[in-house]
C-alpha cells in the first residue's frame, strides 16, 4: 500500500497536511511522539475519509529511529510514495543561556533526521520512477537569526540540501521541494518561546493557507516555495541587504525582552 509519511505530524503543520492529504484520498502513515494525539487523528481521518491511517509513535531525534520507521513501514507492507518532513522546533533565545543539550537535539531533529530520512527513501523511490519529498524549511533559512541562532541555521540547511537534492533527482520522476513558511498559528511559538514576539503577533500566517502552498508546490515540482505574498518579497529582499543589517533586523525580532 502507498503511503504518505507525516512527521510530526500530531499538531500544528503536521495535522494540517494530513487533513489535507486525507481529503485527497491519500493513506497516511502519522509520525510523532505523542500516541493518544496519533491514534485520536488516525480514527477521525480514516472515518471521514475512508483512508488507511497508520501511526507510529517515535522520537525522530533518537538515533535509530529512521532505521525503525523504515522497519515498521517495511513489516506493515507499506510503500513510501511521499515524505513530508515536517518534524522540527526552535528555541528562543541567547545562544550561550539555552541549554546545550537542547540545541543538539534541535539539529538532531531538523537537520539529520531530516536528511536520513531522505536517504532511506530515495532509493526505492528512485526506483519506481516516482515519489515525492517536501522539506518544511522557513523564512528562517534566508538569513542568520541571532537569539535564534541554531534554529536559523538548521532552516538554512534545511533550504541547502532540499534545492540540491531537487536538482539530483528531477531527471528520475521524484520531486523535492523546500516550503519555507513565515510565522504561522501553531504551537510552535509557544514551544519556542516566542509567544510574546510581535513577529508572531502581527503577521502569522494560517496553518491551511501554508499547507496549500506546500502541497501546490510539491505538486508542481517548485524547489522552493516561500508561503504568503509579504514573507516572499521579505525572502527576495534579503538578497540585496547588507548582511550586516539583515542579522541586525532578524535579531531585533528574535531578542528575548529584557524585564
Amino acid at each position: 500500500m502507498d503511503v504518505t509519511v507525516i512527521t510530526g505530524a500530531s499538531a500544528g503543520l503536521g495535522e494540517g497536511f494530513a487533513r489535507a492529504l486525507a481529503a485527497q484520498k491519500r493513506n497516511l502513515l502519522l509520525v510523532a511522539r505523542r500516541e493518544d494525539r496519533l491514534a485520536a487523528l488516525a480514527i477521525e481521518l480514516a472515518e471521514r475519509h475512508g483512508v488507511a491511517v497508520e501511526t507510529l509513535a517515535l522520537d525522530l531525534a533518537a538515533d535509530d529511529a529512521g532505521m525503525t520507521l523504515m522497519r515498521e513501514a517495511g513489516e506493515r507492507g507499506l510503500v513510501i510514495d511521499q515524505l513530508i518532513n515536517n518534524a522540527g522546533f526552535g528555541a528562543r533565545g541567547a545562544f550561550a543561556e539555552i541549554g546545550l543539550d537542547e540545541q543538539k537535539r534541535m539539529i538532531a531533529l531538523n537537520c539529520t533526521a531530516l536528511m536520513e530520512l531522505c536517504h532511506r527513501v530515495l532509493p526505492g523511490m528512485i526506483e519506481r520512477k516516482r515519489g515525492g519529498i517536501l522539506n518544511v524549511a522557513s523564512t528562517a533559512s534566508f538569513q542568520p537569526g541571532p537569539w535564534m541562532a541554531v534554529y536559523y541555521a538548521t532552516k538554512a540547511f534545511v533550504l541547502s540540501f532540499s534545492e540540491a537534492l531537487h536538482e539530483e533527482v528531477r531527471g528520475a520522476g521524484i520531486k523535492v521541494a523546500a516550503l519555507c513558511p513565515g510565522p504561522t498559528r501553531t504551537e510552535f511559538a509557544d514551544v519556542a518561546g516566542m509567544g510574546d514576539s510581535e513577529l508572531f503577533k502581527r503577521f502569522a500566517s494560517s496553518s491551511d493557507a501554508v499547507v496549500r502552498d506546500g502541497l501546490a508546490a510539491l505538486e508542481s515540482n517548485a524547489a522552493v516555495k516561500v508561503s504568503g505574498v509579504m514573507n516572499a518579497i521579505m525572502a527576495e529582499s534579503i538578497r540585496f541587504t547588507p548582511r550586516l543589517l539583515a542579522r541586525r533586523i532578524a535579531g531585533g525580532l528574535q531578542k528575548t525582552r529584557q524585564s
